[in-house]
């Protein structure tokens, strides 16, 4: 009897110790591998199953046999709490901290705002574009440039030769490369497609076949990692602006941000972008979806990025009906509705997603699409 009493203790204090791995994770975390070594070893010997006693074996054999199946069986349920929770916060959704540094302008051609994604955690999240919600009473579109009350003189302007190159072709898919007379950055990115190799480009265009049309639906500037993105045309209009930019990569500012590029390396069978950054680490950006109601985009990147924004998007703001983006609304974890506000009065956010466009028609890129980023994870 004494023996069942000792057993029952030794249940106790396991089952007591398997809460405090839980409340002590942070104190225990360096004791997980030692944990699951040492349930290995003890769940590989062949006397742990063993079956209970037969008739004539005594009752001391049973329990010795029954304190090791408890032990192994205590012992694992210790090492799944213990690395349960560091799962799920990995492959949970997150909060990112959402900071806006727009600066406010009157010449609706300059990228005045911006909105920067950080978090040291983030390794996959999603981009999508959408058709602004008043695209069904769109009847003429503005798309023409607007450089009243700019002044651009003392941008920097790198020249080179203009040229435009076929980087690759198929029935239902091209990717086309432009080199312009001028750029305010180098334009010395190699893109690769399989062994073939082209440098010197300011933009790459996607186009996809859509009823027998070709449909530019995402351009990179390599130069200076700026992306647009922008759905099918809706049904009534044969035609849909590019309006705002994003950022993807480590986020750095010389005059303006930008994305210092390495490398580019396009894969058509997955409709992949891999880019390799200067200051290192690695981003793949596949095109996910593409429809007449929105472009959704997967980013991955190699390693989370602590010290600088991993995100940002770029937009104009002038006025309400003057502007690429001109609100914004976010959803804070566990937010059971999303807050909104203009662009130029938000301030601060931690989200798990933000969109960014317009509920009234614009004089600038009116069919341009609202922007959304969402589903941050710490990956795979």
């Amino acid at each position: 009897m004494r023996r069942w009493l000792r057993l029952r203790r030794k249940i106790r204090a396991l089952i007591g110790a398997a809460w405090a791995a839980v409340f002590l994770l942070p104190r225990l975390r360096g004791r997980v591998r030692e944990g699951a070594h040492s349930t290995a070893s003890t769940c590989g010997k062949g006397a742990l199953f063993s079956l209970p006693p037969q008739a004539g074996e005594g009752e001391e054999k049973g329990v010795v046999a029954y304190c090791r199946f408890v032990d192994c069986v205590c012992s694992t349920a210790v090492l799944a709490l213990l690395v349960a929770p560091v799962f799920s916060l990995a492959a949970g959704p997150l909060a990112v901290a959402v900071e806006n540094a727009s600066t406010p302008t009157l010449c609706a051609e300059t990228d005045n705002v911006y909105l920067k994604f950080t978090s040291a955690a983030v390794r996959q999240f999603a981009i999508e574009a959408i058709h602004p919600a008043y695209a069904g009473t769109i009847v003429a579109d503005r798309t023409a440039p607007d450089f009243r009350n700019c002044n651009m003189s003392a941008d920097p302007a790198y020249r080179a030769e203009p040229r435009r190159v076929t980087i690759y072709e198929t029935g239902d898919l091209q990717l086309i490369g432009h080199t312009f007379t001028s750029f305010w950055r180098p334009a010395n990115v190699p893109v690769r497609i399989g062994a073939r190799v082209e440098t010197g480009l300011h933009l790459l265009q996607l186009f996809t076949k859509f009823r027998e049309r070709t449909e530019e639906v995402l351009v990179l500037y390599p130069a200076d990692g700026y992306w647009r993105a922008r759905p099918l045309p809706p049904e009534h209009l044969s035609y849909s602006a590019y309006g705002s930019s994003f950022l993807i990569g480590p986020v750095e500012t010389a005059g303006r941000p930008f994305v210092d590029i390495r490398d580019v390396d396009f894969d058509p069978a997955t409709l992949s972008f891999r880019l390799a950054f200067a200051r290192g680490g690695e981003a793949t950006l596949r095109l996910d979806a593409v429809d007449r109601e929105h472009i959704a985009l997967d980013v991955k990147l190699d390693r989370a990025i602590a010290a600088r924004p991993f995100a940002a998007l770029r937009s104009m703001f002038v006025t309400e009906t003057n502007a690429d983006v001109a609100r914004v609304a976010w959803r804070t974890a566990g937010g059971k509705a999303y807050e909104g506000a203009p662009i130029m009065s938000f301030g601060h956010a931690d989200a798990e997603e933000l969109w960014a466009g317009r509920r009234l028609p614009s004089r600038h890129n009116t069919s341009a699409p609202d922007m959304i980023f969402r589903s941050f994870t710490g990956g795979e």
